[in-house]
This record gives structure tokens, C-alpha cells and sequence, in this order.
């Protein structure tokens, strides 16, 4: 068997983690990025041997719990300090070297099967040293619960913009429950990110409450003395803006949201406050449901700062076993969202979790959460191979549980988070919104910051 060396100290670490993410400013020889499919007899030793890196950087970036087990199919993240380009028409090693600013000797030097630097032809791979330049700037949203581990926030937060803090439950006179976010909000703001108060109209259920967000909508009383309580939890706390994600909203208080919304924004934008609401992921304006029917895109566009998309939940607890964010569903949203929304103004949601169902699948049964890396060690634990579906662009495998039950688990990992977030720059979009970041999954940073930087606040 073989041993891996665990990274012997928190600051080692975090000198790993910082080369793997990168930064806001452009450094050659940082980590770029391979990702690798394992097919049958690889080992971690064989795939870092083959790209001339590091064992451990490979365990440490992809969380691997145990990495002398595999599963084929794995996508595992190989950081490099190289990337390809893809010859156009018209290019030359010259050309290529200029888009670059990486020295003509360098590229040469890197390309051996180039007998004649003059004659590259189109469709060429090109290696290019040092890291690829990113497509460009993004904002970026994480909603985290207040018992986050501080491993998952202190990793999280350096590819974060804005930490919406789950969540402030309003209540029909207009109070609010308190949550313990000072933890939260002090480290948000030791890493350069902008704390946001949400507030939800969850009941004391523990769901969304359609009841409760129709006396809130319906009473401007109400309102006014629940955006008394809003400003001074912000005051008070140090909030910088205010996410509102009321779910499940009677189709009959649309204009009533609206309403709401548009109060809001006058009340707290005169103070320098930020404004986001978060949105179910509807395809048309008339789209027919209860989650879909009172989020009206255009005037929440037209009123706030920032939408978040809830671009997830296709495959969701009692629904048939599919993805999560199954990206054509997610292109749908996305082409009617920048038709009415400001496409800058649309952080798209990004899911954390997959689900795990059994089968047959009866209408009914409920699927389990599983974290992306728990997903893998079924796979690994059940002698599974993942598969990736082409149409929907995300991972999944069959086992068998130790009753003979068969199940299959949709997931996410490398492939399908960066089909996603380039979505951001096929869209215009303002950045993304990750729901949630409490559980750890690494691939999610080093991906995002390999495609793009991170605005900072402040």
C-alpha cells in the first residue's frame, strides 16, 4: 500500500490552498488546472507521474479520503503549470506568444513535437506555460448556515464576495428570529467579503410559509416594522446588504411582493445598503406554480441589485432521480432571465449536494442528500463505476446497498461544475451563488478561480 504525506500544518496548507485558488492578480507559474477521468488500474501515483506533479497536491485538492482507492470514472483535479491553446486560422507561435506575454523560447521549448515553429495549422494543441488568463471579474455569493465548520468557511471565503447568512424567519408582526451570525460576520469581513442579513419567510415548521409571507405582504404596517428590525440588525451587526428570499408566495400576492420589494429598495439603497432577492428558476413569465408565479424577473430586476437564481433542483428530494442542475434546464432559465434582468445583474445558483435514490423509484419516495464527496466514496465503497451523462452534463452511478437494493446517485463534480460557470461568460452574468457552502468541496474554488477572479469588497 502506498503512503501519502498529509500536509503537515495549517500554514503548509494554507501555502497550498493559495498557489490552487490563485488570486485576484494575475502571477505566472501558479496552478492551472487538468481534469482527469480515472479509468481502470490508475492510481495516484500513476496520474501524477504522468503530469510530473505532486502526490499529495493530488489527495490534498480533490479531499481524497483515502487515495489508494479509485473509482473509474472519478474526475480528479490535476494541477498544473501549463494549459493548451487550440490553434485558429491565421496564428502563428509568434501570435500565440504575444496573446500570451509568455516568451516564444518558453512555448518552443514546451512543444517538442513542433519540428517547425513557422507551420502550426489549425486545430493544433499548443502547450503554454504558467496558468491560463481568466475570462474576467465575477461577483461571487455563498449562503452559509451559522454552524458552519470554520475548516469550510476559512477555505470558502477567499473565493467569495458576499456570505448570505441563513437566514433572519420573519414573523406576522413583523419580529424577527435571531440567528448567532457574529462569528460569520467578523470573518466575512477579515477576508475582504461583504456580509449579507437574509430573510426568509420560513414558519416555525421549519418550511416556507405561505400564510406567513401573505400577512407580511398584505400589511404595510407590518412591513414598516419589519424593516425597522431589518435596518437595525444591520445597523447593529454590520451587514452591508440584504438578501430576500421569500419562497412559496400565494400567486395572488404578486404585485403585493413586488410591492414589498420595491419599498425595500427605497428604504435601505438612501442608506448604502445592498439589495438581493432570490428567485425560483422560471423559463417564461407565465410559468405555472406556486414556487414560480409571484417572482415576477422583470420588476425584481428592474428594483435590486443582484437576482440569485435558483438554477437547481431539478432532481430534488421527492422527484424522480435526474440532476440537480442538469445544464440544458439551466440554459433554459438563462436565456428568459437575460431577455427581462440585466444579465449583469444574475448571479446564478451553483448546488453543493446531490441526491441519492432508490429504485424503482416510486412517486413519493424520498431521495437522500448526499455531499459531492460522499457521492464518490459510495462509488468507491460499492465497487461502482460513475458515468458522466453528456445532455445534462453531471455524474452519476448504480450500487447495490446490502439489502440488494439498487440505487443510483446524480451528483456533481469537476466536469460538471466547470460546464456550469462557464455559463457566466456565455450569459454576461454578473458572477454566481453557491447554495450551500457548509459542506467542504474544494473542487468548487479551485475550478471557479481557475476560469475567473473574484471581486473583493472593499
Amino acid at each position: 500500500m502506498r503512503r501519502y504525506r498529509k500536509v503537515s500544518s495549517f500554514f503548509a496548507l494554507k501555502r497550498l490552498l493559495r498557489n490552487i485558488y490563485g488570486s485576484n492578480k494575475a502571477k505566472k507559474g501558479m496552478m492551472a488546472l487538468i481534469i482527469y477521468t480515472v479509468k481502470a488500474g490508475d492510481s495516484v501515483y500513476q496520474i501524477a507521474q504522468r503530469y510530473g506533479v505532486s502526490t499529495n497536491d493530488i489527495v490534498t485538492i480533490n479531499q481524497l479520503s483515502n487515495p489508494d482507492r479509485l473509482a473509474v470514472g472519478q474526475a480528479l483535479i490535476v494541477p498544473v503549470n501549463y494549459f493548451y491553446h487550440t490553434v485558429v486560422a491565421g496564428e502563428s507561435l509568434y501570435s500565440i506568444s504575444r496573446k500570451y506575454g509568455v516568451p516564444l523560447e518558453e512555448i518552443v521549448a514546451e512543444n517538442p513535437s513542433v519540428t517547425n515553429p513557422s507551420r502550426i495549422y489549425p486545430g493544433q494543441n499548443i502547450k503554454i506555460p504558467g496558468e491560463r488568463p481568466k475570462l474576467r471579474t465575477i461577483e461571487v455569493n455563498g449562503y452559509a448556515f451559522p454552524n458552519i465548520s470554520e475548516m469550510a468557511l476559512t477555505e470558502s471565503l477567499p473565493s467569495l464576495t458576499y456570505l448570505s447568512i441563513f437566514s433572519y424567519q420573519v414573523r406576522e408582526d413583523g419580529s424577527l428570529v435571531p440567528i448567532n451570525d457574529t462569528r460569520l460576520i467578523n470573518a466575512a469581513k477579515g477576508n475582504a467579503v461583504g456580509p449579507f442579513m437574509v430573510i426568509t419567510n420560513i414558519g416555525e415548521s421549519g418550511g416556507f410559509d405561505s400564510e406567513l409571507a401573505s400577512s407580511v405582504l398584505n400589511s404595510s404596517a407590518v412591513q414598516d416594522l419589519l424593516l425597522d428590525n431589518v435596518i437595525s440588525v444591520m445597523q447593529n451587526k454590520g451587514y452591508i446588504g440584504l438578501d430576500i428570499d421569500f419562497e412559496y408566495v400565494y400567486p395572488s400576492d404578486r404585485i403585493q411582493y413586488n410591492n414589498f420589494v420595491e419599498k425595500t429598495v427605497n428604504r435601505l439603497r438612501t442608506m448604502g445598503y445592498i439589495i438581493t432577492t432570490a428567485l425560483a428558476p422560471k423559463v417564461s413569465e407565465n410559468q405555472v406554480g406556486l414556487l414560480y408565479e409571484a417572482h415576477d424577473y422583470e420588476a425584481h430586476g428592474r428594483l435590486v441589485d443582484h437576482v440569485i437564481l435558483m438554477t437547481y433542483e431539478w432532481g430534488y428530494t421527492f422527484g424522480p432521480p435526474m440532476a440537480v442542475a442538469p445544464i440544458d434546464q439551466v440554459e433554459r432559465v438563462l436565456r428568459y432571465a437575460v431577455s427581462v434582468i440585466p444579465s449583469q445583474k444574475i448571479l446564478m445558483g451553483m448546488p453543493n449536494y446531490g441526491y441519492d435514490w432508490t429504485l424503482p423509484y416510486q412517486q413519493g419516495s424520498r431521495a437522500t442528500v448526499v455531499s459531492n464527496l460522499q457521492a464518490v466514496n459510495l462509488a468507491i465503497n460499492n465497487g461502482a463505476q460513475i458515468r458522466f451523462d453528456a445532455k445534462s452534463q453531471a455524474p452519476y452511478f448504480y450500487y447495490y446497498d446490502s439489502s440488494g437494493r439498487r440505487h443510483v446517485v446524480w451528483f456533481d463534480d469537476a466536469r460538471s461544475v466547470e460546464a456550469r460557470l462557464k455559463l457566466i461568460e456565455k450569459y454576461n452574468l454578473g458572477g454566481a451563488s453557491f447554495w450551500t457552502i457548509n459542506r467542504l468541496f474544494r473542487t468548487n474554488w479551485v475550478v471557479l478561480n481557475s476560469l475567473y477572479n473574484v471581486k473583493k469588497m472593499g
